[in-house]
């Protein structure tokens, strides 16, 4: 039998906390008596996981937007480096994805003597390549969700396994439109558009109003289209108020959370670009990738930007297979007509599809078998 262990882990948002939640699934089985805590969601307490903080504290995007929220955000950092450091030591701490947060806690807890694992390899190859030194010096190991990473670290020194992607185990590889279609109230005949303005206040602030407004120019081309809106809770008024707003009442539907079964219904997602594409992705879904954030926040990221895509389906792809409408490109109707194209389009997502469907069977991965060898390597040395 495996002793009992004591793991620290923070998960700084809604997919972080559901890659956290997948990836103490499979640790529970190698250490069914394990204790985890620290910062999370939903879907780690539904593992058993004791949140001191919840993760929607670290839900902020962009340069200008964290500045607001620095002090209580560093406030929290110390309060949990020094419980980690002292009362309550772990026998590891594991980052999941959040690098702005983790990495330099994981630095110090490492200097401290505890042993660290990050969990999703920070985007060095599309924005921060300048974060390398500082992974090193933070991460004793680092679970990467992409194939070519490993390589990539270790050219830096930087040990790294390659684990999956978690979502490409729990999302099929052919989802079942049907039965989506029918827990959502739709029918098999209506055109429907899955909207997701993103899971953060900052996103939907910045977002949700050209979203909407680019479904209120939609239906005027197609009266009989449906939207479906996947709402976090904290942030389901906000975005039911705003639906209010824009006039959609009839033809928009708010659901708590279900983002998945959203894009399982779907005939074309307008999406945030974030983790969520890779999810459209996952369930065969053409897309319309779409951001808009405070001025100086976009500036100062597109100045870091070393490819040409932003949505990680065209990263991954290697090319623009989607549409990615940025910024100021971001107005309602160039939206509305990226999602129209598609609709009118069912040769070109057929191709889509099948490129979709190569890159599932690429992240598919035991995700949660190889990310538990990787840990206990490191409990281990």
């Amino acid at each position: 039998m495996n002793p009992s262990k004591r793991f620290a882990l923070v998960a700084g948002e809604t997919s972080g906390d559901l890659l956290a939640g997948l990836l103490l699934g499979g640790v529970r089985q190698r250490w069914p008596d394990l204790h985890s805590f620290g910062i999370g969601g939903p879907q780690m307490v539904a593992q058993g996981f004791d949140p001191w903080w919840p993760s929607e504290k670290l839900a902020v995007r962009g340069y200008v937007e964290v500045l607001r929220h620095y002090r209580e955000i560093v406030g929290i950092r110390a309060e949990l480096q020094q419980l980690l450091l002292t009362s309550t030591r772990p026998d590891v701490f594991i980052g999941v994805d959040a690098p702005d947060f983790n990495l330099d806690l994981e630095a110090n807890l490492k200097a401290g003597g505890i042993r660290t694992v990050h969990f999703v390899c920070p985007s060095i190859w599309a924005w921060r390549a300048d974060r390398v030194d500082k992974i090193r010096r933070s991460a004793d190991h680092v679970l990467c969700i992409f194939p070519f990473e490993p390589e990539l670290l270790a050219g830096h020194g930087i040990a790294a396994t390659y684990v999956g992607h978690p979502l490409a185990n729990v999302i099929p590889m052919e989802p079942d439109r049907a039965a989506a279609r029918a827990q959502l109230g739709l029918r098999e005949e209506d055109a429907v558009v899955a909207i997701l303005p993103g899971s953060r206040a900052s996103e939907v602030q910045y977002l949700v109003a050209r979203f909407f407004e680019a479904a209120v120019r939609l239906r005027r081309e197609r009266p009989g289209i449906r939207f479906v809106v996947p709402a976090v809770p904290a942030l389901r008024e906000r975005i039911e108020a705003a639906a209010r707003a824009a006039g959609l009442d009839g033809a928009l539907t708010v659901i708590p959370g279900q983002s998945h079964t959203a894009l399982a219904a779907c005939d074309v997602t307008l999406i945030a670009s974030g983790t969520a594409t890779l999810e459209a992705a996952l369930f065969k879904r053409p897309m319309v990738i779409a951001y808009n954030m405070n001025w100086l926040s976009w500036q100062i990221m597109r100045r870091k930007q070393l490819q040409p895509w932003v949505g990680l389906p065209n990263i991954l792809c290697g090319e623009f297979v989607v549409p990615e409408l940025l910024q100021d490109a971001a107005t309602p109707q160039a939206l509305s007509r990226a999602v129209l194209d598609w609709l009118d389009a069912p040769a070109k997502i057929a191709s889509l599809q099948q490129r979709f469907t190569e890159l599932h069977h690429t992240l598919r991965r035991d995700t949660a078998q190889l990310a538990t060898d990787a840990i206990e390597q490191v409990l281990e040395g």
